[in-house]
């Protein structure tokens, strides 16, 4: 199908005896090579003729000739470059590209064109001096690899994490960054098996990042993480790596007291409204209040709080969580801080009571 079909002509060669036809559906490149000159031409011109609706027949066609298989140039899947002088300044992508890599090119952002390349499962842009990630990223809704590794992000949007990536992306690379937090959204991308965070400056993980139900490999190492949040003790992995962080030593006598008595009614609403599992939306609820209940701390009781608790660090062993773990020091240590939540002085007394004992 031609008509109304033609994305565009690159005819810039055509002296040559070269040219590429670009089809909307399938969105594919047909690149012509080797061709008459004379007879290309022509061919262009039907190619036009046929893309607006007119009559071709006027045009002198040559009989077609089938082409050999050694003439016929499969459609290119995978394209690695590793230097800036090899980066295509006037060619484009082939379209039926599936995996991408351009390191080494300096790149301050990302090329439009590459985001136009809806096939791709894998795309590697590691050592480039990218700073922001454009939102249009989200639309390469088959991607599944992303490798985003020595760069200089300071953040990782929360559009990205509630676009296609949700579904499709398995493997983020955003190590030897400057991310100093990732923002609540990013549990969202509930596909992720592996995750690398290394070398940034992360002073916390996401408070929800138990919903990650299907992460697997989780490396977070030299970074700035004081402690861990409570929701880390619902993750089930198999390699863990959290060496290097300047975890504090757990204190549960020395409580963060955040209680208020009484409870106000908008606690005690947001309380019953997520331990009843009552469905809520911004369509009945104020955004600002959604999100709050979106992190709803959970206490050791079960129950929920919101901006009324009290909080306190444990010690947890890494090997709850991961069936290998990377030591956390030089000490031998497999063991790190985690927040820990109370919804009252009541659910906080016993806890102590159990720790004193025990100890």
């Amino acid at each position: 199908q031609v008509q109304q079909n033609v994305e565009r002509l690159f005819t810039r060669f055509v002296e040559e005896g070269k040219a590429t036809v670009r089809l909307r559906e399938p969105a594919v490149d047909l690149c012509l090579s080797k061709a008459n000159v004379i007879n290309l031409k022509t061919f262009l011109s039907a190619v036009r003729l046929a893309h607006q609706g007119n009559d071709t027949g006027v045009l002198p066609l040559s009989p077609l000739v089938p082409a050999k298989n050694s003439d016929v140039e499969k459609p290119k899947t995978k394209m690695i470059i590793t230097s800036r002088r090899d980066y295509p300044l006037t060619k484009s992508f082939p379209f039926s590209l599936e995996h991408l890599q351009t390191s080494y090119c300096k790149l301050a952002r990302i090329d439009t064109r590459v985001l136009c390349l809806k096939k791709l499962r894998k795309l590697d842009l590691s050592h480039n001096h990218i700073k922001q990630l454009p939102a249009t990223l989200g639309d390469l809704v088959c991607l599944q690899e992303l490798d985003l590794h020595d760069n200089h992000l300071e953040a990782f949007s929360g559009a990205l994490c509630s676009s296609g990536l949700q579904k499709s992306l398995q493997l983020l690379d955003l190590s030897q960054n400057q991310i100093q937090a990732l923002p609540i959204e990013f549990c969202q991308l509930r596909g992720l098996v592996q995750l690398r965070l290394d070398d940034n400056a992360l002073l916390r993980l996401p408070c929800r990042i138990g919903q990650l139900s299907r992460l697997r490999f989780l490396s977070a190492a030299r970074n700035k993480l004081p402690f861990l949040p409570s929701d880390f003790r619902k993750l089930c992995l198999e390699n863990l790596d959290l060496f290097g962080n300047p975890f504090e030593q757990p204190n549960p006598l020395v409580p963060n007291i955040q209680l208020k008595i009484p409870l106000t009614l908008l606690e005690c609403a947001a309380r019953a409204t997520v331990n009843h599992r009552i469905p809520y939306g911004r369509h009945l609820l104020p955004s600002h209040l959604c999100k709050d209940l979106e992190v709803a701390k959970t206490c050791r009781c079960g129950s929920a709080c919101l901006s009324s608790f009290i909080q306190i660090t444990v010690t947890m062993n890494l090997h709850h969580v991961a069936h290998t773990v990377v030591l956390v020091d030089n000490m031998g240590g497999t063991e790190a801080p985690i927040l820990c939540y109370f919804c009252s002085l009541d659910c906080y007394s016993q806890f102590l009571d159990r720790h004193l004992q025990s100890n």
